[in-house]
């Protein structure tokens, strides 16, 4: 039986979950950018990670042609630059001239002042329904410790409040 679809991007709603910025570069030298937040840990040993990418989209087509990405960790005070990679900001054409980046080992995109950072070699990449996972191996990374974490819940953006107890 079947699902509303409604029903299900309600449920799926209900999970909340930090806010990345997944980064690219092909052997060309383009760079492209989305915001996502279908990412987690997947390995310890070795270091993986993966991401789950709408097949529909631009963004998609460069991945599978790149054998690099980075996963940007966004902070509290970065929901601009979310909406700038989500493609809310339709007067912003060149996203990364507008926000800036530097790179670390892959040369994938490592965006100014995140929370934390994986830039990854693609390591598999799994077809799923809509949807494409890409595994990355982790070959460095970034944590800082004093930001809070953009967290996006409920088709709204906000930040983490820790308990009090």
């Amino acid at each position: 039986m079947a699902i509303d679809p409604q029903l299900f991007k309600q449920a799926m709603s209900q999970w909340a979950s930090g806010v990345t910025i997944i980064t690219t570069r092909l052997p060309d030298g383009e760079i492209k950018g989305m915001t996502a937040s279908s990412f987690t840990s997947v390995s310890m040993n070795p270091y993986l990670i993966l991401i789950c990418v709408a097949k529909k989209l631009y963004t998609h087509e460069v991945l599978l042609h790149s054998d690099v990405f980075a996963v940007n960790i966004l902070n509290s005070a970065q929901i601009e630059i979310a909406q700038i990679f989500a493609g809310m900001r339709p007067d912003i054409t060149d996203r990364f001239a507008h926000v800036g980046y530097t790179t670390a080992d892959t040369g994938a995109p490592i965006l100014p002042d995140v929370s934390g950072w994986l830039d990854c070699r693609k390591y598999q990449t799994i077809d799923a329904g809509d949807h494409t996972i890409f595994i990355g191996e982790v070959v460095s990374a970034y944590g800082a410790t004093d930001k809070a974490p953009l967290v996006y819940f409920n088709r709204q953006w906000g930040s983490f409040m820790p308990s009090s107890s």
